[in-house]
């Protein structure tokens, strides 16, 4: 009776270890991840982000889980890349535009009336990709994908006929090239990212600003502001980015699952781009806002904004930013 106990205990004391040792063996070869993004969780960017972050957790057979922070929770829209680059975040969406003055190609989307449409702006993005590859490489980070937001116009409390009907009006800046446009046209810019956004116009802390549809919507923008001038200005674009190191030490099943997730996002993001585009103009108008085309007089004076804008550009970026634009002309 007593051997039969010990043998008994002895086989429960395996069968505890076994499972101890399972238990912890999976922990260990489950990996975490925050990704920090600018934008609400309902923004079409953030919710492409969620469904990414299910179909790595699918593909990767729940081995890496990606926790995705909207609405610039974990990091400030414009503190994510560094937080990436410095392994803070293992993965993270930027505005590309916002980085401008770290390396004028980031804001190439960001140049007004180069590419205004999109199908210019997957023609603009397939010549600038192998530069951002190559310069995030440097800086130990890797492009997972981009998306294009729908076309940026103006709103503003009144209709904008030309671009002297901006002039001493407090306009939101949240990047280097929409502070440019804000004092070309005789603009106050004022720095609001997007988190930031509803309340500095509830306060009257900013009475116009360019941005998208979705933008518009996402900040019930037409509780503060009536008028959308839709000039289809430019395309900006989000970029995923991974932290290199992080991405080394994923087993290669991983890595390829989260690679596909990627391409997967981007085809996904551009598509519903696209059709959110229609969607949120028509969400606008559902909701008291004048949506407007751009009148000939400011269409002439926005062109005169961006061929300066270009040329200034072009000074910034050198060889390497005329190769570009050339390369996009052709």
């Amino acid at each position: 009776m007593f051997k039969r106990f010990l043998t008994q205990t002895a086989a429960a004391t395996v069968t505890i270890v076994g499972l101890v040792a399972a238990s912890v063996s999976s922990a260990q070869a489950q990996t975490k991840w925050d990704l920090p993004a600018g934008y609400a969780a309902s923004n079409f960017h953030t919710e492409n982000l969620t469904q990414f972050a299910a179909d790595v957790d699918k593909a990767s057979g729940g081995k890496l889980k990606i926790t995705v922070h909207a609405n610039a929770s974990l990091f400030k829209a414009t503190e994510i890349k560094r937080a990436v680059q410095g392994g803070q975040a293992q993965i993270g969406e930027i505005l590309l535009a916002n980085f401008s003055n770290e390396w004028p190609i980031y804001a190439a989307d960001g140049l007004p009336f180069l590419a205004d449409s999109y199908d210019e702006a997957a023609k603009l993005y397939k010549v600038q990709k192998p530069l951002l590859e190559k310069k995030l490489a440097e800086q130990g980070m890797l492009l997972l994908y981009s998306v294009a937001w729908p076309p940026q116009g103006i709103y503003a409390k009144k209709p904008i006929n030309s671009a002297a009907d901006l002039k001493g009006v407090k306009w939101r800046a949240y990047s280097p090239s929409t502070s440019r446009i804000a004092e070309l046209v005789g603009a106050q810019p004022v720095t609001v990212q997007a988190a930031e956004l509803s309340q500095a116009m509830a306060t009257g802390v900013i009475e116009s600003y360019m941005s998208s549809g979705s933008t518009g919507f996402d900040t019930k923008t037409f509780e503060h502001l009536k008028y959308f001038v839709d000039t289809q200005a430019w395309l900006p674009k989000n970029a995923v980015l991974v932290n290199k190191v992080a991405f080394d030490a994923l087993d290669k099943s991983t890595q390829a699952a989260l690679l596909k997730a990627g391409a997967d996002a981007e085809a996904r993001g551009w598509a519903v781009s696209k059709v959110k585009n229609g969607e949120y103009l028509d969400l606008l108008k559902k909701n008291g806002m004048t949506i407007l085309p751009p009148s000939t007089a400011l269409k002439a004076d926005m062109k005169k904004v961006g061929d300066t804008m270009l040329k200034e550009w072009l000074e910034k970026a050198g060889p390497e930013g005329k190769a570009l634009v050339d390369a996009f002309l052709k």
